[in-house]
């Protein structure tokens, strides 16, 4: 790229995020994190630094590379980003790549992955807009429990737990959400709740490390903004190679992805999400991955 470049890599972040909170330790973990990447970035000898993605002070004409990081707020502003990312996919390089970022973005992609033989949970994707209630989506599975979820989100954004005799409970909140986006709607896998999910991270091609994410009891959902905890995780043959096996099925290549995969309700190895927009990536468990990353920056930049 040009001589004029100021930067090598922007490391994108949240603007909520950009400076821990007294006594806030999630808060503190995010800006751990974007440290350490930020550090290996410039141990690898690139000029990096962090900003809020949607910083309307930065030339982003100025960066190599927009580095995805911490943009958790993107779900919930997507008109907005959805702005921002096509403009400024034209000023500078994202990592991961926009047409990756843009077939990840939709929960959709699971069903593909499916059809290249990667074992997902039963699922029904709901288009936005379409005509039949949640009672008649149900009604044609012979599930017993299922969640529900927008087919764009993270975080555990309306994120719903749902057995059967409760569906009428819950159309009014279908309605309002399929009214304004597509869903999708999975039979709920039990180990989940009682075993947790396992996170492998994949950085330049190579597994690095995993993580065991867990639901606080009486709860379903393994994120830590509901209460669940995380631990470090020595992850078996098995679940590198089916991790390995989901990541090289997509159709473009990512240079960090984070595959989230549990047991499903027969017992085998399933995959729950393929993260590859911005993941948290626990480098702080592993800080050494890090230089992992940057390394593959490093070689990736024009």
């Amino acid at each position: 790229m040009e001589d004029s470049k100021r930067y090598d890599v922007v490391v994108l972040t949240d603007k909520r995020y950009l400076f821990a909170k007294a006594n806030d330790a999630y808060s503190a973990n995010v800006v751990l994190e974007d440290k350490l990447v930020v550090d290996a970035l410039v141990a690898a000898g690139l000029n990096a630094i962090r900003l809020a993605w949607d910083d309307a002070t930065f030339d982003w004409s100025t960066t190599k590379i927009a580095l995805f990081r911490t943009t958790w707020d993107y779900f919930d502003r997507f008109d907005e980003f959805e702005i921002w990312f096509d403009k400024t996919a034209n000023l500078t390089q994202f990592v991961n790549s926009k047409p990756l970022i843009e077939w990840n973005l939709d929960k959709k992609y699971l069903l593909e992955l499916a059809q290249n033989g990667i074992a997902i949970p039963a699922s029904v994707y709901i288009e936005k807009g379409t005509q039949q209630s949640l009672g008649q989506v149900i009604a044609e599975t012979k599930w017993n429990t299922f969640i529900l979820k927008p087919a764009v989100s993270g975080a555990g954004r309306h994120t719903y737990k749902i057995e059967r005799h409760q569906i009428a409970d819950f159309e009014a909140i279908y309605e309002e959400l399929h009214r304004n986006e597509s869903l999708m709607l999975q039979e709920f896998q039990v180990n989940i709740a009682t075993r947790g999910e396992v996170s492998l991270i994949i950085l330049n091609g190579k597994f690095t490390h995993a993580v065991l994410k867990q639901a606080k009891s009486g709860d379903f959902r393994v994120q830590d903004d509901f209460g669940g905890s995380v631990i470090p995780y020595v992850a078996t043959e098995e679940e590198i190679e089916f991790a390995l096996k989901a990541l090289n099925a997509c159709k473009f290549q990512a240079l960090y992805a984070r595959v989230d995969i549990m047991r499903d309700n027969a017992g085998q190895l399933c995959l729950g999400e393929l993260e590859m927009i911005e993941p948290e990536l626990w480098f702080r468990l592993n800080p050494t991955a890090a230089n992992e990353l940057a390394m593959g920056i490093k070689n990736n930049i024009k």
